[in-house]
């Protein structure tokens, strides 16, 4: 399957660069110079990754996500961002961003991330469907529909990213078990051992999941920490 993919970044020369660089890879490739136009293609389009600035014009790549992650649950999302601080990287996530590069960045590992994202979400949505043979669970509570991409809890829905089904797919498939850190990097976002990033974007997405799902963050009983290890899933 051909992938589409939505650049948007408000100055040219790296939007049209990241633009001939994802079509020299027979990506299909539209572009967005701010966070309206963004929007729009997104519904017309349809793609199934967006690269997208967060200091774009209109509106921010935070509310653009936001938008993006509600109507298009299945769409992945990487953030760009030249900031290094750690709270504009977990409002991204908190937002539905799937993950995040810092400008500047390597073209060549952006278009390894985008791969690897694209080829796992393939593989692994069929495969963990297929190993499952579940469409829906429910648990605490809580229900999930990864057919639908819809979740709700107590009856109130949940707005969840694309990332967050695969993750919770993945723990229900190992309940019980503890689930390593570098595990989650290697089934779930496609990573190899020898360019395994930091581990601390699950640690953001598995505190993201608690505020959504546990009754007290602060004392969770459904994704418990193994100090040193990783998580385990006691549904």
């Amino acid at each position: 399957m051909q992938h589409k993919i939505l650049i948007v970044e408000d100055e040219e020369i790296i939007r049209l660069g990241l633009q001939d660089n994802f079509e020299l890879e027979n990506y299909i490739v539209e572009t967005a110079a701010d966070g309206e136009e963004a929007i729009a293609k997104a519904d017309s389009f349809q793609p199934h990754l967006v690269i997208l600035d967060l200091m774009i014009p209109k509106k921010s790549g935070f509310e653009v996500c936001r938008v993006i992650r509600k109507k298009h649950p299945e769409c992945f999302i990487i953030m760009l961002t030249a900031k290094t601080e750690e709270t504009s990287k977990v409002a991204g996530l908190e937002m539905g961003a799937d993950d995040y590069v810092t400008k500047p960045f390597s073209i060549l590992e952006l278009l390894a991330r985008v791969k690897a994202f694209l080829r796992r979400a393939d593989t692994t949505s069929q495969a963990s469907v297929a190993a499952a043979n579940q469409d829906s669970i429910d648990f605490s509570g809580i229900h999930l529909d990864f057919k639908k991409y819809e979740a709700t809890k107590n009856g109130e829905p949940l707005e969840m990213s694309a990332r967050e089904f695969q993750i919770l797919k993945y723990f229900w498939q190992h309940r019980g078990e503890v689930v390593l850190r570098e595990d989650l990097l290697q089934d779930i976002w496609g990573y190899t051992p020898d360019n395994m990033p930091s581990t601390r974007t699950i640690d953001n997405h598995i505190v993201n999941l608690r505020k959504k799902l546990e009754d007290d963050q602060a004392n969770p009983k459904i994704i418990l920490s193994i100090r040193g290890a990783g998580y385990k899933f006691d549904a």
